[in-house]
């Protein structure tokens, strides 16, 4: 498990955030993509960077042969298959395992091609998802910014972005940018426990805390918030509290990693402080 979800560390505030926000997604740790790229749905279209049926016979392949797109996609670059097959490979090489292969694929596409912006800033979104799967905050930082450059305006953008800044470290900019995801869409309960998260790392528990509240305002079984507010509440010296919050995190589902780390938690607390 990554360092960012150890438990009573990081929440899962920031890979719940980008599973709600109906990006492609956010694996745990490295050791996962595989597994976690196997149960991928398609990625959001449109836009689409190119038109015409090959390029969407390609990205239809994608779920359930993603293997077969990626050859289908070298053979439409072989013909000189233009944007479209390029799209198409570099989003097959993600699904196939290879998420810094189709990062620089991308990266590419989006540089060289002549399509409208909006199209350019998914492309570049899809990019800077693939370095957040291969652990390169760095690169998806970079890639966020730059379609934020092209689509100013896009929430799921600045959640990205966001969480880039977030497994560097860089909190402060994190809130940042989570507060303008949530400018842009105040009904974000992903994004306000993302930032809670942000500002728990910040020592604001004041601050944490009313985003969780609000988060659980929304939807009071939403079991990231749940589990982070477990954990401020544990910081606070509210044992009980933070046992049923961890409890109830757990029951919502229990196949899930948030529920995993509410687990280790609770069995964290039975341990006692020496254990921790």
């Amino acid at each position: 498990m990554s360092r960012r979800a150890a438990a009573l560390g990081l929440s899962l505030g920031l890979l719940g955030g980008l599973a709600a926000a109906g990006w492609w997604w956010w694996p745990v740790s490295p050791d996962q993509q595989e597994e976690a790229a196997s149960d991928l749905p398609l990625p959001p279209f449109p836009p689409r960077i190119a038109e015409g049926k090959e390029y969407e016979s390609c990205l239809a392949a994608l779920a359930d042969d993603p293997a077969g797109a990626v050859a289908m996609a070298e053979s439409l670059l072989a013909g000189g298959g233009g944007d479209g097959a390029a799209h198409c490979q570099g989003l097959a090489l993600i699904v196939t395992g290879k998420p810094e292969a189709g990062a620089r694929a991308l990266e590419a596409l989006a540089q060289h091609s002549e399509a409208p912006p909006m199209a350019r800033a998914v492309v570049l979104g899809q990019a800077a998802q693939a370095r957040l799967m291969a652990m390169q905050p760095d690169k998806a930082e970079a890639d966020a910014s730059e379609a934020l450059g092209l689509s100013p305006a896009d929430t799921e953008l600045f959640i990205m972005r966001a969480t880039a800044e977030g497994m560097l470290d860089r909190f402060q900019d994190a809130v940042s940018d989570f507060g303008a995801a949530l400018q842009l869409d105040s009904s974000r309960a992903d994004a306000l426990v993302s930032r809670a998260v942000m500002y728990r790392r910040l020592n604001e528990l004041d601050l944490a805390q009313a985003d969780v509240s609000r988060a659980l305002s929304m939807d009071p079984d939403y079991a990231d918030a749940l589990l982070e507010r477990g954990i401020l509440r544990e910081r606070m010296g509210d044992r009980a509290g933070a046992r049923v919050d961890w409890e109830h995190a757990k029951g919502v589902d229990p196949n899930t990693t948030t529920a995993d780390l509410a687990e280790q938690n609770l069995s964290l607390l039975e341990a006692g402080p020496e254990r921790r």
